[in-house]
């Protein structure tokens, strides 16, 4: 039998940088049990923070990432003409593009399957970005009985 599932999920504010979150959205998705095979499409509703899977060991991985974008990605450059909500605004918004608004990775009898190095990014470009919005939609087929 098929399951589709659709449910807001709700982060709770970090400080800009990089926030291994794969253990807070599994909280909130308890009927991601039932799923014997199928996929999880995780997307933020913001434009100035983003998604992505990496390591979930070191938190230095992190730190490096949140280090390499502000690099890439630098505050109050002259060519900026959004410049209205902060010096952190503009980047944010070109960081969230660069890393992307959602995730597709599969489920395997009831859980994500992952890599085992591998966990969910949340990239907080802001320095006060507050709570964060996810719609995670799973699709697949339910365990049989």
């Amino acid at each position: 039998m098929s399951v589709w599932l659709q449910r807001e999920i709700r982060l709770r504010a970090r400080p800009r940088g990089f926030h291994l979150v794969t253990a807070e959205i599994l909280e909130q998705l308890p009927e991601l049990a039932d799923v014997e095979a199928g996929l999880i499409n995780i997307f933020i509703k913001h434009t100035s923070a983003s998604l992505t899977v990496n390591e979930n060991a070191d938190p230095s991985v992190r730190r490096d990432f949140e280090r390499y974008f502000n690099r890439a990605v630098a505050e109050n450059e002259p060519y900026y003409e959004h410049v209205d909500e902060g010096s952190d605004d503009m980047p944010a918004h070109l960081k969230s593009s660069i890393l992307g608004a959602s995730l597709n990775l599969p489920i395997t009898r009831g859980r994500l399957n992952l890599g085992v190095w591998q966990g969910i990014y949340l990239c907080e470009h802001r320095n006060n970005g507050g709570a964060r919005s996810l719609v995670a939609t799973v699709q697949g087929e339910r365990f049989r009985v």
